[in-house]
C-alpha cells in the first residue's frame, strides 16, 4: 500500500534560490521536451530520450534529472491521450479539445520535480536532506515533520520524492510503501450516504452536517468576489494569501469525517458501503445558483480518504449503484418519487415507514453493499 508523507523544508536564502533555479530549469527543459514530442509525434519515454537527452545534459541538467524530466513529459502525454479517449476534454471539434490537441504541453515554472535516491538522500534522524540542484549538491537542508511522519519515513520510505514549491514554502513529498493489512471478513456493512446538506450520513443515524463547511465556502466565495472587484494590490495580496484556505479547511473536515466512519466500522467489525458517484456532475442538471455548490462538493476526496483509511485498517469497502437509494423504502423496498416529499423527510407511501431521508438512503446503500459483497465473494 502506497502513501505519501509531506515534509516541509527549511532552506537558507541561498539554498532556496538554488532550489528555485532548479525547478525553473527543469520545467523549462520539460517544455523543450514537450515541444519535441509535439512536433515529432514521439511520446514514448525511450524514444524521447534518444532525441532530447543530450540536449538536456548540455543545458546543465544532471543525468538523473534529465531522465526524470523526460519521464515527466512522457507521463503527461499519456495522461493527455487518456483524457482525450475518455472525453474529459469535450467531444471532437469542441474548443477545449481543439486547444489541447493543437499545442504542446506546457509546465508551470514551479511545477513539481521528481527525485530518486541517486539525486536525493535522506538523513531522517538528523532531519536533513541532501539534494541535487543546478548549482550543485546542497547538503544538510533541514526539514520538519511530525513524529508519526518521521517514523513512517524511517520504516517505509521507498521510491521517488517530489520537490514542491507552494506559496514561497518548500516541501518534499515522499512515497512510502506500507505492508498490506489482511482484510477482515465483514460482519455486515455500514452504508454511507454522501451529500451536500449532510456531508456523510451512516445507517446508524450518525449525520455529519455540511452547514459549517458550506458557510465557510460561502464566506470565502463572497470575500473573493469583493476582493476581485476591488482589484487593488493589497486585495491581490490577500487573495493570494487565502487562496488555499478553503481547500485546507475542506480537506481537514473530510479527514475527520472519514476517520470517524472508519473507526466506527472497525469497532463494530463491519465493512463500509459507499455510493459510486463517478460522473454525477455530468448527469445532474441544476439551476445556475446551485451549480457552484455542486461543483465545490468534494465527495471524491471524502471517498478517497475513507478508502485508504479503511484499507490501512483491513476493513472491507465496496461501491454500490446509487440509483434511487433516496426514494426506495429501506423497510419494504417500495420505490416512488413521492416517498421523499422534502429534502430531509422520507415517508413511504406503501407501508408508512418514516425516517430521515439520508439515514434511509444509507440503509439502502448498506443493503446493496451486503448483496454486492455476497455476489463478488460467492466463489
Amino acid at each position: 500500500m502506497k502513501l505519501v508523507v509531506q515534509v516541509k523544508l527549511l532552506p537558507t536564502p541561498e539554498q532556496a534560490a538554488a532550489l528555485e533555479a532548479t525547478l525553473r530549469g527543469c520545467n523549462q527543459a520539460a517544455d523543450l521536451v514537450a515541444r519535441t514530442a509535439f512536433t515529432t509525434g514521439i511520446t514514448r519515454e525511450y524514444d524521447l530520450r534518444k532525441h532530447t537527452y543530450t540536449v538536456l545534459k548540455a543545458r546543465g541538467l544532471g543525468a538523473q534529472a534529465a531522465q526524470h524530466v523526460i519521464k515527466k513529459v512522457a507521463d503527461a502525454c499519456t495522461t493527455l491521450k487518456a483524457n482525450l479517449r475518455a472525453g474529459n476534454l469535450g467531444p471532437p471539434g469542441s474548443r477545449r479539445r481543439t486547444r489541447a490537441e493543437s499545442r504542446p504541453i506546457t509546465f508551470r515554472p514551479h511545477a513539481a520535480q521528481p527525485y530518486d535516491d541517486r539525486c536525493l538522500s535522506w538523513q531522517p534522524h538528523a532531519r536533513t536532506v541532501s539534494i541535487w540542484t543546478i548549482a550543485g549538491r546542497l547538503r544538510a537542508i533541514a526539514f520538519t515533520c511530525s513524529k508519526r511522519q518521521l517514523a513512517m519515513l524511517v520504516a517505509h520510505r521507498k521510491g521517488e520524492s517530489d520537490l514542491v514549491s507552494r506559496d514561497g514554502m518548500w516541501f518534499l513529498i515522499a512515497t512510502c510503501d506500507l505492508p498490506e493489512v489482511p482484510l477482515t471478513a465483514p460482519n455486515g456493512f455500514t452504508g454511507v450516504d454522501l451529500g451536500i446538506v449532510n456531508i456523510a450520513t451512516t445507517g446508524d443515524g450518525l449525520r455529519h452536517s455540511g452547514k459549517g463547511l458550506n458557510a465557510v465556502r460561502h464566506r470565502h466565495r463572497e470575500l473573493r468576489r469583493r476582493l476581485q472587484a476591488k482589484a487593488t494590490k493589497s486585495a491581490q495580496r490577500l487573495l493570494k494569501k487565502r487562496r488555499r484556505a478553503e481547500a485546507r479547511f475542506a480537506a481537514n473536515t473530510n479527514h475527520v469525517i472519514a476517520k470517524r466512519i472508519v473507526t466506527e466500522a472497525e469497532r463494530t467489525g463491519r465493512g463500509i458501503a459507499l455510493e459510486d458517484l463517478q460522473g454525477i456532475r455530468e448527469r445532474v442538471r441544476l439551476r445556475k445558483p446551485q451549480r457552484v455548490t455542486l461543483h465545490s462538493w468534494s465527495f471524491a476526496q471524502l471517498g478517497g480518504f475513507i478508502a485508504y483509511k479503511a484499507r490501512r485498517a483491513g476493513i472491507a469497502l465496496i461501491h454500490v449503484d446509487p440509483a434511487c437509494t433516496s426514494r426506495q423504502c429501506s423497510a419494504c423496498g417500495h420505490t416512488d418519487r413521492a416517498n421523499r416529499p422534502e429534502q430531509a423527510v422520507f415517508s413511504c407511501t406503501s407501508c408508512g415507514f418514516a425516517e430521515h431521508a439520508d439515514v434511509n438512503a444509507a440503509r439502502n446503500i448498506a443493503a446493496r453493499g451486503v448483496a454486492g459483497w455476497a455476489v463478488s465473494h460467492a466463489a
